[in-house]
C-alpha cells in the first residue's frame, strides 16, 4: 500500500493507530479550532461576495462545483496556510489535484481502492496505487513547507503547524476538549498520553492528505444537501435567517462564540446530517468475542468473533421510523433542547462514534456553518426550473451522492 496512504489515522490499526490519534487529538480541541475559525470565516465571507457581483435578479448557481471550490480553499488555508482563490484561478494546481483525488469515475480506480482498504496485503503485494501523481504532489508540498518553516522558525496555527509542534512536543498532550456544543459533535474519548510514535515528514504529510481527503468531499456534499433543504423549505430558511439577524448584523464578521450560541442554526445543520449522511455506512472490527442476545422468542443469539468486520448502516438508522418519526421529512425540531433527549443513543452517527470517530468533526461543522451564514445574510436561496425535486441520487456509490448538477438560485437580499 502507498506509504502516504497507509500512515494516516484512518487506515492505521491497533496501538500504532492509538499513538497517532493521541498525537493528533490536541490539534482538534476547541481552543485550536477557535483560532482556526478566523480563517474559515474569512474564506466563507469571500465566497459569498463572489455572487454579489452578479446583476441578475436571481443568480443561477451550480452548487456542487461552488461548494467544492470553497471547501478546497478553506482546507488549503487551514492545513498548509496557503491562500488559494479557486473562483478566480479556476484551474489552480491545488484545486485540480484535489479534484483528481476525488475522481472515482474509473471502475478500475474504484476496484483498486476497495482492494487497498479491504485486502491491504494483496494490494501491497501487487503495489497497487490509487493516488500516484496526486500523492506525490501533496507529499512534496508538505515536506517543502515543513523545511521552510523549520529553517526559518516559522510558527503558524494551522494543521501543519500544529503537527510540527506536536513533533517538538510543544503541544499539551493532556489538553481536554470542552463541553459538547452540538448533537452532531463527537467528543474525543481516546486516552491522550505522551507517545514515542514517530512523526516523520511522511507521517505528517499522510495526516494532512487524509484530512484533505475526508473534509473536502464531506463538507461540499453536506452543504449541497443543506442548501437544497432550505430552498424547498422556505419557512425553515426564514426562521434561520431571523436567528442570524437577532445575533449579528449584515456588516459583522461571524465569530466563534456567536456560532455556538445560535441553537436553531445547529439544529438545521444537525438535521441535514441525519437525513443526508455522506457516509451511508461505516465499519468496525470486533476486538474480542461478543454475543448479541435475543430480545424476542423469534430471534437467535448472534455470535461475533474477534477480527470480524461489522458494517454499521448509518443511513438505515437515520431513516428508520422506529428512531426518527417521519424520517423523510426535514425537521430541525427533532434536535431542539426538548426533543434531542429522546434520541436513542447510537442511532445518530454522521461522524461515527467511539474511539475511531471522525477527528475533524468540529472543524467540518464550523466550516458548514460559516459558509451558510454568509450566503444567507446576503441571499435568499430559491429553487429554479432546473432544480431536481426530488433529488436524484446515484445508485453506484457507497455514499449519498447526486447524479446530476446541483442547481439552485440566489436572490439578493441587499
Amino acid at each position: 500500500m502507498e506509504e502516504l496512504f497507509s500512515k494516516n489515522v484512518f487506515t492505521l490499526k491497533g496501538q500504532t493507530w492509538k499513538n497517532m490519534r493521541s498525537i493528533l487529538s490536541p490539534s482538534f480541541t476547541s481552543s485550536k479550532i477557535r483560532i482556526m475559525f478566523t480563517a474559515i470565516s474569512r474564506n466563507a465571507k469571500l465566497f459569498a461576495q463572489n455572487f454579489l457581483k452578479g446583476k441578475e435578479e436571481i443568480i443561477e448557481v451550480e452548487f456542487k462545483d461552488a461548494f467544492t471550490r470553497i471547501t478546497n480553499d478553506v482546507i488549503a488555508n487551514i492545513t498548509l496556510g496557503i491562500e488559494v482563490d479557486s473562483f478566480h484561478d479556476k484551474e489552480n494546481e491545488f484545486y485540480m489535484m484535489g479534484k483528481e483525488v476525488h475522481n472515482f469515475s474509473s471502475l478500475w480506480k474504484r476496484c483498486k481502492m476497495l482492494l487497498i482498504v479491504c485486502l491491504p496485503k494483496i494490494a501491497a503485494l501487487f503495489r497497487l496505487s490509487v493516488f500516484g501523481e496526486e500523492m506525490r504532489f501533496f507529499e512534496n508540498l508538505v515536506k517543502h513547507s515543513i523545511k521552510i518553516r523549520e529553517e526559518n522558525d516559522i510558527r503558524k496555527v494551522d494543521m501543519l503547524g500544529l503537527l510540527i509542534e506536536a513533533r517538538r512536543n510543544y503541544l499539551d498532550q493532556q489538553s481536554k476538549n470542552s463541553k459538547q456544543n452540538s448533537v452532531a459533535e463527537v467528543n474525543e474519548n481516546v486516552n491522550i498520553k505522551n507517545t514515542e510514535e514517530d512523526l516523520s515528514d511522511t507521517a505528517i504529510a499522510s495526516q494532512v492528505f487524509s484530512f484533505f481527503l475526508a473534509s473536502y468531499e464531506f463538507t461540499a456534499k453536506s452543504m449541497c444537501f443543506l442548501i437544497h433543504e432550505l430552498a424547498i423549505n422556505p419557512d425553515i430558511q426564514n426562521k434561520l435567517y431571523q436567528e442570524f439577524c437577532e445575533n449579528t448584523t449584515t456588516t459583522e464578521d461571524l465569530d466563534y462564540e456567536t456560532v455556538l450560541k445560535m441553537t436553531y442554526f445547529d439544529m438545521v445543520v444537525t438535521e441535514t446530517l441525519r437525513k443526508w449522511p455522506v457516509a451511508a455506512a461505516t465499519e468496525r472490527v470486533v476486538t474480542k468475542p461478543y454475543t448479541i442476545q435475543p430480545e424476542t422468542p423469534e430471534e437467535h443469539a448472534v455470535h461475533l468473533e474477534a477480527g470480524l468486520d461489522v458494517r454499521i448502516p448509518i443511513l438505515s438508522f437515520h431513516r428508520d421510523p422506529k428512531y426518527f418519526k417521519n424520517p423523510e421529512k426535514f425537521d430541525p425540531e427533532r434536535f431542539s433542547a426538548e426533543n434531542k433527549k429522546n434520541i436513542v443513543p447510537y442511532t445518530y452517527l454522521p461522524f461515527g462514534v467511539g474511539p475511531r470517530n471522525c477527528i475533524a468533526n468540529r472543524f467540518v461543522l464550523l466550516e458548514m456553518k460559516a459558509i451558510l451564514y454568509y450566503l444567507l445574510m446576503s441571499f435568499e436561496v430559491t429553487t429554479i426550473e432546473k432544480t431536481d425535486i426530488p433529488l436524484d441520487l446515484t445508485k453506484s456509490n457507497f455514499q449519498c451522492m447526486l447524479e446530476n448538477d446541483f442547481l439552485l438560485g440566489l436572490k439578493r437580499r441587499i
